[in-house]
């Protein structure tokens, strides 16, 4: 059985910084590529961040580039979001998927996801 765990959302303040984590376990971790997205309050999905099983190619959507670093430990089943320089736009429950890209928004299941609140 597949699961996602996310953790390490909160509350911070505009410019501040929070690293999230997904634990994955139940299906081969390091053959998968691996998405963050997130869904802010009364608002769609959104894909945020993918990276490759193998190469850790990375990808982002505009919003975020230069702010966000997604990263993977294939050896721990493990994913991260590092986000930096916060934006209240940031504000979403975060989720992490198998899949890449756009791709991502259709895989199932997800964890309970993390809630990332950027207020000050």
């Amino acid at each position: 059985e597949v699961q996602l765990v996310e953790s390490g959302g909160g509350l911070v303040q505009p410019g501040g910084s929070l690293n999230l984590s997904c634990a994955a376990s139940g299906f081969a971790f390091s053959s998968y590529d691996m998405s963050w997205v997130r869904q802010a309050p009364g608002k769609g999905l959104e894909w945020v961040s993918s990276i490759k099983s193998r190469d850790r190619a990375t990808t982002y959507i505009d919003s975020v580039k230069g702010r966000f670093t997604i990263s993977r430990d294939n050896t721990k089943n493990m994913l991260y979001l590092q986000m930096n320089s916060l934006k209240p736009d940031d504000t979403a429950v975060y989720y992490c998927a198998q899949g890449w890209g756009l791709g991502a928004l259709g895989r199932r299941p997800w964890g309970q996801g993390t809630q990332v609140t950027v207020s000050s």
